[in-house]
């Protein structure tokens, strides 16, 4: 949903919208978590205590107004001083998420605060953690020492021993840094599983920040043909599945299809990825796009790689959490773990971060039939394929064995295919 669409959507209705989202995704229980909007009159609308976060309807969204008044069927958020506490601190956040999802609670019981500058777009949607000391839950205290980190200017905060606050300037930015913040988590323990993370310098991060163009040439004329409409619905419809199957977050994902010629459409830039409509999909065409879209910021190297490789017709570029993992360790992944992952992978490079960098053709140059996938290490991972569906389902069989592998890490050594196994499928099926 478009910030602009969302102004227009009563605050009770955000909060059922966001609320439903993270339960879904499995990044609150029941009875855990609570989100709050303060709107412009400075009314604060806030989710109710003791009722099922599965099942929560508009009408039980609470309202505290700006007197202290309080309507609604039920009790506020036993929490909901606290929010109250950052609005004070911090009057450019409008909206505030607080849950329990699992990797954001390991951190705060070992008492340990994620380093961001694990890969950039975590870097720059989340910023740096603050960290709030424990206090009894709903307690003046609690209050106190989580608005003191947001008045020193954090965004996000560790909850010693309780979880994580985070705060947007409307319910959709403030999900998404929630959502990341916990994909970091993840990637972080999932790394230190099979190795040990490696992180980014600043001097990294602000190069990859200034390397990527912006200034796109455009279209004077965009035609929308019947075929050109069904490539749009068909990236819509897959970026949906890429978010279910937690293969994309909010905040990050690319999807490009080939159209004619070297010619395709890609998802556009800044756009949170659940939402995206057809007509948010950007036509390229000549190396121009369409006038009022920002592309993808990699859509110079989608552009490279369909003029290099014209059996590639669909590529995705994202970061699934288990992939990453190996991308943060900059452990190869070894694909010879069942004949599936062989046979539709073959091989899984890692390349340096940098590799994606603009006017870097590393990357276009190492895409092959035998290597149709590429880990870039501390970013993403680049999957292609000859249709959508197939480089979908590559990147899917990727993701699973790196998950497998992760897994079986803590129940011995991984005994990968032999070569003589390797041959057959070869022989059989290449």
């Amino acid at each position: 949903m478009s910030v602009r669409n969302l102004n227009l959507l009563h605050p009770r209705d955000q909060i059922i919208m966001i609320i439903n989202r993270i339960y879904k995704k499995g990044l609150t229980t029941t009875s855990g978590g609570n989100i709050s909007i303060m709107d412009e009159s400075g009314d604060m609308w806030v989710t109710p205590s003791g009722v099922d976060k599965g099942s929560l309807k508009p009408g039980d969204i609470m309202c505290v107004k700006a007197d202290g008044e309080i309507i609604g069927p039920h009790k506020p958020s036993m929490e909901y001083p606290f929010h109250k506490a950052i609005y004070v601190e911090r009057p450019d956040l409008k909206s505030v998420v607080h849950a329990h999802p699992p990797a954001l609670v390991a951190f705060s019981i070992v008492r340990q605060i994620p380093n961001t500058n694990v890969i950039p777009q975590v870097k720059s949607v989340c910023g740096p953690i603050g960290y709030a000391k424990y206090h009894i839950p709903g307690s003046n205290q609690l209050g106190n020492s989580i608005s003191e980190q947001f008045k020193n200017g954090f965004d996000s905060v560790i909850m010693e021993n309780h979880g994580a606050v985070v705060g947007g300037k409307n319910v959709i930015k403030a999900y998404e840094r929630f959502e990341t913040l916990e994909f970091a988590c993840r990637t972080l323990i999932n790394s230190n599983i099979i190795g040990e993370p490696k992180f980014l310098t600043e001097e990294q991060i602000y190069s990859f920040n200034n390397q990527v163009p912006t200034d796109y040439p455009k279209m004077s004329n965009v035609v929308y043909t019947s075929d050109e409409k069904g490539i749009r619905h068909e990236i819509k419809d897959m970026v949906r599945r890429a978010c279910d199957q937690g293969l994309m977050m909010s905040t990050y994902g690319t999807i490009s299809v080939r159209w004619k010629g070297n010619d395709f459409l890609i998802t556009p830039t800044d756009a949170t990825r659940w939402d995206i409509q057809e007509s948010d999909i950007v036509q390229v065409k000549d190396g121009k796009c369409e006038a009022d879209k920002v592309p993808s910021r990699s859509t110079w190297l989608h552009q490279k790689i369909y003029e290099m490789h014209p059996e590639i017709n669909a590529i995705i570029l994202t970061q699934p959490e288990y992939l990453m993992a190996y991308g943060v360790t900059h452990k190869k992944l070894d694909v010879r773990t069942i004949p599936e992952s062989w046979i539709f992978l073959q091989d899984m490079a890692n390349v340096p971060f940098g590799s994606h960098f603009a006017q870097n053709n590393l990357l276009p140059e190492l895409i092959s039939k035998d290597n149709p996938g590429v880990i870039i290490e501390n970013d993403s991972v680049l999957m292609t394929g000859n249709n959508l569906l197939q480089a979908f389902d590559r990147l899917e069989v990727a993701e699973f064995s790196a998950k497998s592998l992760v897994m079986g890490t803590s129940l011995g050594s991984f005994e990968p295919m032999s070569d003589n196994e390797i041959d057959e499928l070869r022989k059989t099926f290449c």
